[in-house]
């Protein structure tokens, strides 16, 4: 599938701002690719279909999950985290869609996991930092990326998780276990 399909498949599927915030999270992944040496290709697919399912009935997607999908857990969270890996089940099966980097990129686009591989990192990153976002914290996010795509993704789990926390939303395992891990990483290098 070429980029000119895909964009025709998911336009089908958004609203024109969330088709714009697509277009960004594009540009910013195959820029983030390009710079920390992902495949710009996959890079780009991903991101493109990221947000496939973001309008999918709510009820559907955790049917889907419930019947389908491993992780019965997300369902004690937001719904807003069911339209990734609910996301990357349609574009498996209603896509043909079957490269498991760009499917698990798709998946853990919102939670992040534990050893995140290089593309989903920056398909992670680039849904957050793409330019059409205007949130405190976004623009230090952004400078950080620029040289250091795992402390901004610490940086970008930082933001989020605060911001849960002062609103006392609950904040999905993975996401905590994400930023754990990658702290480790991080002390481990140095």
């Amino acid at each position: 599938m070429n980029r000119e399909q895909a964009l025709a498949i998911v336009k089908q599927h958004l609203t024109d701002h969330r088709y714009v915030h697509t277009l960004g999270v594009v540009e910013s992944a195959v820029e983030l690719a390009r710079r920390f040496g992902a495949d710009e290709g996959k890079a780009e697919l991903a991101a493109i279909l990221h947000d496939y399912a973001k309008f999918r009935n709510k009820d559907e997607m955790r049917t889907l999950i419930r019947d389908h999908l491993q992780d019965h857990t997300l369902l004690e969270y937001s719904s807003e985290l069911l339209h990734a890996p609910c996301g990357a089940y349609y574009v498996k099966e209603e896509q043909g869609i079957t490269d498991e980097d760009v499917l698990n990129a798709i998946r853990y686009h919102t939670t992040g996991r534990v050893g995140m591989n290089l593309l989903e990192k920056v398909v992670f990153l680039a849904d957050y930092i793409e330019p059409n976002r205007q949130f405190p914290g976004v623009d230090v996010v952004r400078e950080i990326a620029k040289v250091d795509l795992d402390e901004a993704i610490i940086q970008a789990l930082e933001n989020t998780i605060t911001f849960l926390m002062k609103r006392r939303q609950l904040i999905y395992p993975e996401t905590m276990a994400t930023f754990n891990d990658l702290i480790t990483k991080q002390k481990k290098e140095k």
